[in-house]
């Protein structure tokens, strides 16, 4: 009977658990690189980005360059954080340092800015 009520009590854990708790969190961002910016140098940034910011936020950034699509010349940032909450800590501390001159965000925001424009920004969870 003991063993009975135990899976009772772990299934109904796991049926009350939600379910998006678990997913990952993806930071979509679609860019296109200026004139003056190769990829390779977009790629060093974020390359930059995660080696000295966002290890500490639980983030790190991928780029995907299209090989096949409807939009060649856009390249897309994906950012996956554990959770949604971990990417909410990220970005407030994100936001954060873009107020100091010297922050690391600052530094990295006007080195991303020179070299591409953001063109749209999505989130998912990814399950």
């Amino acid at each position: 009977m003991k063993k009975i009520n135990t899976l009772i009590l772990t299934f109904t854990i796991l049926i009350l658990t939600p379910f998006y708790t678990f997913a990952d969190h993806l930071d979509v961002i679609q860019v296109e690189l200026k004139e003056n910016c190769g990829f390779n140098q977009y790629l060093a940034i974020a390359k930059d980005f995660n080696n000295n910011w966002a290890k500490e936020y639980d983030y790190n950034v991928e780029i995907l360059m299209p090989v096949q699509s409807n939009d060649l010349k856009s390249i897309f940032w994906v950012g996956r954080s554990s959770n949604a909450v971990a990417f909410g800590k990220a970005w407030e501390a994100w936001v954060s340092d873009l107020g100091k001159s010297d922050s690391e965000a600052s530094i990295l925001t006007a080195r991303f800015d020179k070299c591409g424009k953001n063109m749209s920004r999505r989130s998912y969870g990814a399950y």
